[in-house]
């Protein structure tokens, strides 16, 4: 029997600081409501999708708990939870997690009938602890964020979903190998990915705009997709949030690593397209076959090291 799956890309505009909760609520139920009516089963939000993206700020403790969920669901996000399973639809959305005193940049990913499937925490966190002076808007998850201490898990997605092996990733993550190959050797077939990526080099300086860093986002997610044989659903909040501008490119990608469904704009916006999860087989059975050609013998470096370790420098005569 085919296991296709018709999953949507729910992009969203800028959420702006000024918004209330129940306005963003009711956009976001409203892409639900417009993916499910287009077949969906499966509906990929952003990173943190209900609430603008704080880490641009430096906040104040008490600033920062307007921002957070203490629970999921919690009553500020019931009804996305409630008319998803009353649709049938599941979904995967980003969100800024307490638990505790340590605050995370997490996914959830919830089967069409409600039950949650998993968890994940953001592993590849970017940007500073402390703010950079004269900068009008920071990059500040290193301050406000714990790295992720769940790992890299998959789980399997029910019969709807067509029984595949489904895993998360947030945002900067998607530009880390390690973290698909991690869900790769897990046998993933659809990786969901929500993102709020800067239009402007979020780390300082002018080297990167806009569509410089559309292309490496879209360059990212076809590459990894392609690697490791699976779906990929790569999904913005995008637009002018706040004044600061976020790419989009959302995008959902084949396991040879082509766009079949693409974002038109930067605003609310659902992309759709029919997941064949069966088309992982070619690229996990002979080119990707991993229990055939992998040499992790040879790989310990990636796990035990972070900084590049340079080989032996050459003398004045070119010897070593």
């Amino acid at each position: 029997m085919a296991r296709v799956v018709t999953v949507a890309a729910a992009q969203m505009g800028p959420v702006q600081r000024a918004d209330s909760r129940a306005h963003t609520m009711d956009r976001i139920v409203a892409l639900l409501e417009q993916a499910a009516a287009g077949g969906a089963r499966l509906v990929v939000f952003p990173e943190l999708a209900f609430t603008t993206f704080f880490p641009r700020w430096l906040l104040t403790p008490e600033e920062l708990d307007a921002f957070t969920e203490p629970a999921m669901p919690n009553p500020a996000v019931q009804p996305l939870f409630d008319r998803a399973r009353s649709l049938g639809v599941g979904f995967s959305i980003g969100y800024a997690e307490r638990a505790g005193e340590k605050l995370f940049n997490s996914a959830i990913l919830v089967a069409p009938d409600g039950r949650t499937l998993g968890t994940y925490r953001k592993i590849h966190l970017p940007g500073s602890v402390e703010p950079r002076p004269g900068d009008r808007f920071q990059q500040l998850e290193k301050r406000y964020f714990a790295y992720g201490d769940r790992g890299f898990p998959a789980w399997h997605g029910p019969a709807l979903l067509g029984g595949g092996v489904l895993g998360l990733l947030i945002c900067n993550d998607r530009r880390w190998p390690e973290a698909w190959r991690m869900l790769g050797l897990q046998g993933v077939e659809l990786v969901c990915c929500g993102y709020n990526s800067a239009a402007y080099d979020p780390n300082g300086g002018t080297t990167e705009d806009a569509a410089l860093r559309t292309f490496h986002s879209r360059l990212v997610v076809q590459a990894n997709a392609y690697m490791n044989a699976t779906w990929a659903v790569a999904v913005a909040k995008a637009g002018t949030e706040d004044g600061a501008g976020l790419i989009g490119g959302s995008c959902i990608v084949d396991p040879n690593g082509v766009v079949v469904a693409e974002a038109a704009g930067l605003g609310d916006e659902v992309v759709l397209a029919e997941c064949d999860l069966d088309a992982c087989r070619q690229g996990k059975e002979k080119m990707f076959n991993f229990a055939a050609h992998r040499r992790p013998e040879w790989y310990g470096a990636i796990a035990g090291q972070t900084g590049a370790a340079p080989p032996p420098a050459l003398d004045g005569a070119g010897q070593l």
